[in-house]
């Protein structure tokens, strides 16, 4: 899937509000659509997972956003 085919309007409702409160708390000053927008394809892969494939990992769904942005924004 290229992630020029994502939008996060597409995304589902729970999806979005993860992402946005995520990035309210943690970029503040930044373009959240723009940073988000080059990681759509890695949010809706993990948001794919179960949640005992999540929990394996260590994660919850709440926790997606933060981990798939951690090498750029604080957690």
């Amino acid at each position: 899937m290229a992630d020029q085919d994502l939008h996060t309007r597409f995304l589902p409702v729970t999806w979005r509000r993860d992402l946005d409160l995520f990035l309210a708390e943690h970029a503040a000053g930044m373009n959240g659509y723009m940073i988000s927008r080059k990681r759509l394809a890695s949010l809706v892969e993990m948001y794919s997972l179960s949640d005992s494939e999540l929990a394996a990992m260590g994660l919850m769904h709440k926790d997606i956003p933060a981990f798939v942005f951690e090498d750029i924004l604080p957690g």
